[in-house]
């Protein structure tokens, strides 16, 4: 996987940034994530990724015998505890990644009676502030995405893309105690927000990979300030 880029100013940390697309952008760009459409581009080194959100073990292997560098698995993952350990085996770790589209994790509370006979008292399903993985049609799944994070790792997976919304302390909390576990592991990306602020994403999150969509980059003028800008014209004619 490629370094992060360098940056001009000694203030700014070095941070890699990729266009997370729908189709291949116009001309001679970084290699990009590219969301599956059950097509493979012509031309793989152009792909940082291929992100699979709803695709079973079968189309994916398809994806990665057809060229695909990097496969980043959804919702087949969370469905089949063995299906990241199965695919490193045959492909590599470096080839298997992880998709998290994620959202703050509601806390629900109920009454412990058994903790301490002498009070009751109510206790949350959460001690603190986490996120918990989507399933690719948006619903919850209850999955805390930290935990779950962990085992695939252990399971072989290289890297990850989680794609969140990060609005306010703890969730940049959260990315922070995600980076100093994983943070050569992790591209972060928005889900929904198209105005994300990117600066606090690196400088109190501790992000260094960021995979961004072409409406949030075209709305950050902190990106301007990286060195490495991908483009950000795209084209269904691109696709091969």
């Amino acid at each position: 996987m490629n370094a992060p880029h360098e940056v001009p100013a000694a203030n700014v940390p070095a941070v890699a940034v990729r266009l997370l697309c729908e189709t291949l952008p116009q001309g001679d760009c970084d290699p990009v994530f590219l969301f599956d459409r059950n097509v493979i581009p012509a031309d793989p080194r152009r792909i940082e990724g291929i992100v699979a959100p709803e695709r079973g073990k079968e189309g994916i292997r398809q994806l990665l015998l057809s060229g695909a560098p990097r496969v980043y698995v959804g919702e087949a993952a969370l469905l089949d505890g063995n299906l990241v350990e199965t695919l490193v085996a045959e492909f590599g770790g470096n080839r298997i990644g992880l998709y998290l589209p994620v959202r703050r994790m509601q806390a629900n509370w109920s009454m412990d009676t058994v903790s301490n006979a002498d009070f009751r008292v109510m206790t949350p399903s959460v001690c603190e502030p986490c996120w918990e993985i989507l399933r690719a049609d948006g619903t919850r799944t209850g999955t805390h995405a930290a935990w779950w994070l962990g085992e695939m790792f252990e399971r072989g997976a290289g890297s990850a893309l989680i794609q969140a919304d990060i609005t306010d302390d703890a969730d940049l909390n959260i990315v922070a105690g995600l980076t100093e576990r994983w943070g050569g592991r992790l591209w972060l990306a928005p889900l929904e927000d198209q105005t994300p602020d990117f600066a606090a994403w690196v400088e109190l999150g501790g992000a260094r990979w960021l995979a961004v969509p072409g409406a949030a980059f075209q709305n950050s003028p902190y990106l301007a300030t990286l060195n490495g800008v991908p483009a950000i014209e795209a084209s269904s004619e691109d696709i091969g």
